[in-house]
């Protein structure tokens, strides 16, 4: 009997000891944090401010965990409640929470009471791994290497084999007229060097009917390029200037998928585009002091990016160190790209807002373009084309309201270009 009992009570205790274990393993993978899930969280709620190596508007938060409990000697719970409610924290009159609070201007950490305790786990986990070493962009060839082609031969090799390649030819051709001469003197064969016969450009000159054909065709070219070069006096197409600081469209227009008129907003209400200010480019670059290694090409290198942005804080006088603002400012010389005759009026607004013409339509696929240049020509030619091709949107369109129903009447039609609406009336552009 007894022995019955004692297996019982090892069994027991056995099950008891297995269950603890299990909980002892959940609670120290719960307060392990998952650094996956971490790190989506950290991007959602916490990048805006904060950087793992880097002083922001919030500090650095790379081993943040450790820190505030070894150094500090807070607790976890002082962390929950920090980041949930930062601001109660520092009401009730907490030390190291004022000290934080004054240290960085008075700047107020956004309340995050929807996280739960596990959330800010992973979070921690995420910031207290080590950070990890940059990794070589692919394609770029190191400095001091050469560059080859995809079956290993430098072009100097190429351009070598291809010279003794001619050598030989010129050689073997010079041989070759050697040993003919040679023969024919031992046949007796006499060699003409000369001739007596007129001169074929004599005999040209002379016929009076080759020269007229030969003038006529010399003034025709002549015309014909001389109108092909005045045309293309002020057409810049394929115009790509150096801008004082690197702006790749790429990547804000294209990867990033900002809107055109977030920068040059002044071409919904204006004639013109208008250039930014840079204080737009800093709504986002003060966060964003880097690029990501995914974003360099063989060209443009991720240190090159990171060269443009300090190019852009030394403009406006951003200390990136120390997060504020110095007031030593330098003016950005942009050089023009798109630059119609001043004879010319167009409206950016009219085509915009109106139209509602889409950028590209102009201006190309600028979320392509790394170096931004003029892609149409801009010629008088080019904007009548449009004007007949480019039909109106008469419906729901209240700006134009009574002059498409007069219009539709006049002309039959339901649809109607911007030829039909004046589009190629002088009056319209020159002024």
């Amino acid at each position: 009997m007894r022995q019955v009992i004692h297996r019982k009570l090892s069994k027991n205790f056995f099950r008891l000891s297995l269950v603890f274990l299990l909980a002892l393993t959940t609670t120290l993978s719960a307060q392990e944090g998952d650094s996956a899930k971490g790190k989506s969280l950290f991007n959602a709620n916490c990048a805006a401010c904060h950087k793992l190596d880097k002083k922001m508007t919030g500090p650095a938060l790379r081993n943040v965990e450790t820190r505030l409990l070894e150094e500090q000697g807070l607790t976890k719970d002082w962390i929950y409640a920090w980041i949930k409610n930062s601001s109660g924290v520092i009401k009730s009159g907490d030390a190291y929470a004022n000290k934080i609070y004054n240290e960085y201007g008075g700047a107020a950490m956004t309340a995050f009471p929807q996280l739960s305790n596990e959330d800010i786990d992973n979070i921690l986990a995420y910031t207290a791994k080590e950070k990890e070493a940059p990794a070589q962009t692919p394609g770029l060839v190191p400095t001091g290497q050469t560059t080859t082609d995809s079956s290993g031969v430098t072009n100097e090799i190429i351009l070598g084999a291809l010279a003794v390649l001619f050598a030989l030819l010129a050689l073997g051709l010079f041989l070759v007229n050697k040993t003919l001469r040679r023969f024919a003197s031992a046949q007796n064969i006499e060699v003409e060097e000369g001739s007596k016969r007129t001169p074929l450009w004599k005999a040209f000159v002379q016929n009076q009917f080759l020269m007229i054909v030969v003038a006529i065709f010399f003034l025709l070219s002549s015309a014909y390029f001389v109108y092909g070069y005045l045309s293309q006096i002020g057409v810049d197409q394929g115009y790509q200037p150096v801008q004082p600081i690197h702006y790749s469209h790429r990547i804000h227009a294209g990867d990033n998928g900002i809107d055109c008129k977030y920068c040059h907003s002044s071409a919904r209400v204006s004639k013109h585009s208008g250039i930014p200010s840079l204080n737009v480019c800093m709504n986002c670059h003060k966060s964003i002091y880097e690029v990501s290694p995914e974003t360099a090409t063989e060209e443009y290198s991720k240190e090159f990016y990171d060269g443009e942005i300090k190019k852009l804080y030394k403009a406006v006088g951003w200390d990136d160190a120390e997060q504020k603002y110095t007031g030593e400012t330098q003016p950005v010389k942009w050089v023009r790209i798109h630059n119609l005759p001043d004879f010319a009026y167009f409206n950016h607004s009219q085509h915009v807002t109106v139209a509602g013409v889409e950028c590209q339509t102009c201006h190309g696929p600028v979320e392509e373009m790394e170096v931004m240049y003029q892609h149409a020509p801009l010629t008088m030619g080019w904007c009548i084309n449009c004007h007949r091709e480019t039909n109106i949107n008469v419906k729901d369109n209240a700006y134009y309201t009574k002059i498409h129903e007069e219009l539709s009447k006049k002309y039959g039609v339901e649809e109607l270009t911007a030829a039909q609406m004046g589009g190629l009336e002088c009056g319209k552009c020159h002024y």
